[in-house]
């Protein structure tokens, strides 16, 4: 494997980290996705932001383009195109992962050649944002409520790490570590410094990145004091709307709850406002919480995941069921049909819940992060890689299709690069143990015990619940395997090195800890029962009442109307009724759900009527949530009507 890691950098109590994308390489169920944005999607994403005119912008040897997008009705001073440089810096990131994958002297040319713009952009100052050096310049860092330079930068960030350690170039990596000493230089404590933060959250966790990649802490401080700044007192929006002359009350989404600024973070316990800044926030305070051995943030994130999860999380993974805010309502609001959950909200949830598993193996994180992985993200690309949902309803007339390209193209990138990264997600490392979070076919080298150790997985997940893992430390060490037990699974049948593992009492949290000295060789296999589950909303989701969901597995279902015939809601499942797996060639054989249940139609043929409806015999078959309209356009229906038990 290739090995472009710099020393990380070590907070008092780190515990687990994520392996560097150079450590894991993916097959089985991912891999061909992965190649898939390889080959396909990490192209296109260049072309389209190409096309969009994003290099014009960035390039100070080109003619300037001005102002291509308007600025948005009801917010005067906000236009997508300032948010390029992070549609830029994701697809640099979606590019690196793909050029780990395999090697493509065509793709990293084009990189490099955006790498090489930045460079001649950057001031002598180390400041870099297009918007503001070619099409704004002179109002930089006047309003961070709404503009998006920090986040910008965190993109920029993440990319410029994706590409070290993809690579082993550094030069944009430089570039951003010489922007983040400019900003450092600007924010922070101290009579010389402002105390700003970014509207949109996300600076955060790209810093965090940054520490561990190159050893230094003033990345790791800058993160803490941007998390901790965040919502005190005296506002900084209100103070910086104030000195540009705008009043800080002429605000579209009037409250500062909108980008989780309306109190400091640790006194936060309700999910609210912009879905996507949410999770990203609270992934970079768990990352804080992390690295600094921050205890004080543990009882606001758990406030908060609770929040999330027991009362506002979508079946899929998805969350935020409100277009206008692109976030949350109220408690219980989860409609079908309507649902925003935008591809952008799942991918946060996969990295928050990641970071939460920093603070240690937690079943209930690793689950919620594999059932956004597997559905409310994954759905967001086409199984071609050249087509992307922003928003992801679970019921669809048959109006609701994935687009090529977007005025706002946030998730294109995004499902990108975490697809293309999946294999940081599946293991955790720590100084005396490490943590298989997601199952998948392929091949790990991670650091435990102060040395090596390759980890092999062969199974057919998620089509099968078998896995078999094989431990290949340089030699023999003593650390703790930490392995998750999904919720989901019925009974599970471990061995180790073919001897019976009594799963029940080595279970913490959800995962099978096993401690011992392992040697070279040593073989662990679980076998998790997948049985087709019918989920069942609680009462107060009034949509979902006498309606199931069906899973198997972490993979959510759905009917279509090329399955099924239109009028999806006319099935019924029968009680009880037994399903039988089917591969479906044109999704790439992912399995269909098949079983027997019936048609009602109206007896009378009128729109209300006192006659009982007729049913007849029908066969239902349900595929992968994420895999629906890839085929030919009609309805899809995620919760499914069940007939009353007799």
């Amino acid at each position: 494997m290739n090995q472009h890691a710099l020393p990380r950098a070590a907070g008092p109590t780190a515990k687990f980290r994520p392996p560097a994308i150079h450590q894991v390489r993916v097959g089985g169920f991912f891999g061909p996705r992965v190649d898939t944005v390889a080959a396909v999607t990490a192209h296109t994403l260049l072309d389209r932001c190409i096309e969009a005119g994003m290099l014009d912008q960035i390039d100070p040897d080109r003619p300037n383009p001005g102002l291509r997008i308007p600025f948005q009705s009801g917010n005067a001073t906000v236009s997508t195109q300032m948010f390029w440089d992070s549609d830029f810096g994701k697809s640099i990131e979606t590019a690196a992962y793909a050029l780990f994958r395999k090697p493509d002297p065509a793709l990293e040319a084009r990189v490099d050649e955006v790498i090489d713009a930045y460079a001649r952009l950057q001031g002598e100052d180390g400041y870099l944002n297009s918007w503001y050096q070619r099409i704004q310049p002179g109002k930089r860092w006047t309003n961070l409520r709404d503009c998006h330079e920090l986040y910008d930068a965190g993109h920029l960030i993440e990319g410029a790490v994706a590409y070290y350690h993809a690579t082993g170039k550094r030069k944009l990596m430089d570039i951003m570590a010489a922007y983040v000493d400019h900003i450092a230089a600007r924010f922070g404590d101290g009579d010389e410094k402002r105390p700003g933060y970014c509207g949109h959250p996300e600076i955060e966790l790209a810093l965090v990145k940054l520490g561990r990649a190159t050893g230094e802490q003033r990345f790791l401080d800058l993160a803490r004091y941007f998390v901790d700044e965040r919502g005190r007192s005296p506002h900084y929006y209100d103070e910086e709307a104030r000195e540009r002359g705008a009043d800080p009350q002429d605000y579209h989404f009037k409250a500062y709850d909108y980008m989780q600024a309306h109190e400091p973070v640790r006194e936060q316990d309700r999910v609210v406002g912009h879905a996507v800044r949410a999770a990203y926030l609270y992934s970079g305070m768990a990352d804080v919480s992390t690295e600094f051995g921050d205890e004080t943030l543990k009882p606001a994130l758990e406030a908060l995941w609770a929040h999330l999860t027991e009362k506002n999380l979508y079946v899929t993974g998805g969350f935020g069921p409100s277009a206008h805010n692109e976030g949350l309502t109220f408690d219980y609001d989860l409609p079908n049909e309507t649902a925003y959950a935008e591809t952008c909200a799942a991918v946060a949830l996969v990295f928050w819940a990641n970071r939460m598993l920093g603070l240690g193996p937690d079943r209930k994180y690793a689950d919620a992060m594999e059932r956004a992985l597997y559905n409310g993200a994954l759905v967001g690309l086409s199984l071609d890689g050249t087509r992307f949902f922003y928003d992801n309803p679970l019921e669809s007339r048959g109006e609701h299709h994935r687009w090529t390209w977007h005025r706002c193209p946030c998730c294109p990138p995004n499902i990108a690069r975490l697809v293309a990264s999946v294999g940081t997600y599946m293991y955790g490392e720590a100084e005396d143990a490490l943590a298989v979070h997601l199952y998948c076919e392929g091949e790990a080298e991670l650091n435990v015990a102060g040395m090596k150790v390759r980890v092999t997985q062969a199974t057919d997940y998620p089509a099968d619940g078998k896995v078999a893992l094989t431990l290949d430390p340089a030699e023999s060490a003593h650390f703790t395997l930490h392995l998750r037990v999904p919720e989901w699974a019925g009974t599970l049948a471990a061995t180790l090195n073919g001897e019976p593992l009594d799963a029940p009492s080595l279970t913490r949290n959800g995962y099978l800890a096993i401690e011992r000295r392992w040697e070279p060789g040593d073989k662990v296999t679980l076998d998790f029962e997948m049985p087709v589950l019918r989920l069942r909303a609680d009462p107060r989701i009034g949509a979902n009442q006498g309606r199931v969901a069906l899973q198997r597995g972490p993979l959510v279902y759905c009917l279509e109307e090329t399955d099924n015939g239109a009028a999806l809601n006319s099935l019924l499942l029968a009680p009880g009724s037994a399903f039988r797996c089917e591969a479906v060639a044109e999704l790439g054989g992912a399995a269909a759900l098949v079983t027997e249940g019936r048609r009602e139609t109206a007896a009378s043929g009128a729109l209300y009527s006192a006659a009982e409806p007729e049913r007849e015999d029908a066969t239902i078959r349900a595929v992968p949530y994420y895999a629906w309209d890839n085929r030919a356009n009609g309805e899809m229906l995620v919760w499914i009507r069940e007939e009353a038990s007799r």
